[in-house]
């Protein structure tokens, strides 16, 4: 697996647990508005050697709970599969980032019970998807992963990162209704740190008063929606890298 960066320790990437983040090395989508750009090629000058990862991940079992595989998109790396299922073998409980394009790789984590928490990123409503993901794609991949995701055994999350001069409240809910019934749905300002497009770095984050009424929005059609605040999960500024 090619990994670009490995967090030692978090608080917020594995919900109720005390987490090593590993963040793969390639993302099939271009989205100008990532928190990781420097995760997007797959290609790098320099990576973090998995047994590096490993003997971190021994050495502090007493200490951490589990593991966040995110990216880039950690369901194209082609030994995902068996990364799991060794850091399993360690004790670990495993949470995996995904952006919905693999739902083959992901039905296959489900069924062979290797996975814990999933959270799956909803970018935007069907017909926008590929104006917010830089490329033209599917949705139909994505749609697949909805249903995958929501009729396993796995717990997760569905989760959204809001831009403003992008998203509103109309889209919020069509975008929460794909997933009507989720469990859990989280709305996340954009932090405006290191963006692939640097012009979305200069943004300005939506007013916690219309991060509200998106919640409100989107509450309609799932069990549980929130806000989350503070640093975005899932990124690798504080990660050891390169």
């Amino acid at each position: 697996m090619k990994i670009g960066g490995l967090q030692k320790i978090s608080l917020i990437d594995f919900p109720g647990r005390i987490a090593a983040v590993i963040f793969t090395q390639g993302c099939n989508l271009r989205c100008p508005y990532c928190q990781n750009p420097d995760l997007i090629k797959t290609t790098a000058t320099s990576l973090i050697s998995p047994d590096t990862v490993r003997e971190y991940l021994l050495s502090r079992k007493k200490q951490l709970d589990g593991i966040t595989i995110t990216g880039g998109e950690p369901l194209m790396q082609k030994d995902i599969l068996e990364t799991i299922k060794k850091i399993k073998n360690l004790g670990y409980e495993v949470k995996i980032d995904t952006n919905g394009t693999f739902p083959e790789i992901l039905e296959k984590l489900i069924a062979n019970g290797n996975i814990d928490y999933i959270a799956m990123d909803i970018k935007a409503s069907p017909q926008n998807y590929s104006e917010i993901v830089g490329k033209r794609i599917s949705f139909e991949p994505i749609r697949k992963s909805i249903e995958i995701i929501m009729d396993g055994n796995v717990s997760y999350e569905f989760r959204s990162t809001l831009v403003p001069g992008f998203h509103n409240e109309k889209m919020i809910e069509e975008m929460a209704r794909i997933i009507m019934g989720a469990e859990k749905y989280v709305l996340q300002n954009l932090s405006g740190y290191h963006t692939l497009d640097p012009e979305y770095s200069r943004l300005s984050p939506f007013s916690k008063e219309m991060m509200k009424t998106f919640q409100s929005a989107a509450s309609q059609y799932v069990k549980t929606c929130t806000i989350r605040g503070g640093d975005a999960v899932g990124s690798l500024k504080n990660a050891v890298n390169r």
